[in-house]
């Protein structure tokens, strides 16, 4: 029997992998109805929202990875927080970059769905936090 924390990083795989092929059925079959996408800018896309961007060929991810995943299990619900690293386009402009990027997941019915997914760019220290120069 797998763990809670081994089903969520197959989860996690299966959702990189389905999101680089654009992969629509998929992603649409491992997330629930009221799945929320918070963007790295601050949008937020409801799942049909989010789906759409793959169908109406807005959104081309050549790269994903999802790494560095640590996994808290609360029973019928797990926090996943790793780093999301992308290549990808946005309507023909890159939105390369790399996230921190916390996963909600639920489990219905024996399986696990991602309920949510909060994505930031992870930047370098503010600049109050730099030692001053010499």
């Amino acid at each position: 029997m797998t763990s809670t924390v081994e089903e969520i990083h197959e989860l996690g795989r299966r959702w990189a992998e389905a999101e680089q092929r654009g992969d629509t059925p998929s992603l649409d079959a491992m997330t629930t109805d009221d799945f929320t996408l918070v963007g790295p800018l601050g949008f937020v896309l409801d799942r049909g929202q989010w789906l759409q961007r793959y169908r109406g060929g807005e959104l081309v991810t050549r790269s994903l990875v999802w790494n560095e995943v640590e996994v808290r299990d609360y029973g019928d619900a797990a926090v996943a927080v790793g780093r999301h690293t992308q290549q990808a386009s946005y309507q023909g402009n890159p939105v390369d970059g790399q996230f921190r990027a916390t996963h909600v997941a639920v489990r219905r019915d024996g399986r696990w769905l991602l309920a949510g997914i909060h994505l930031s760019p992870i930047g370098g220290p503010p600049p109050f936090a730099r030692p001053p120069s010499s």
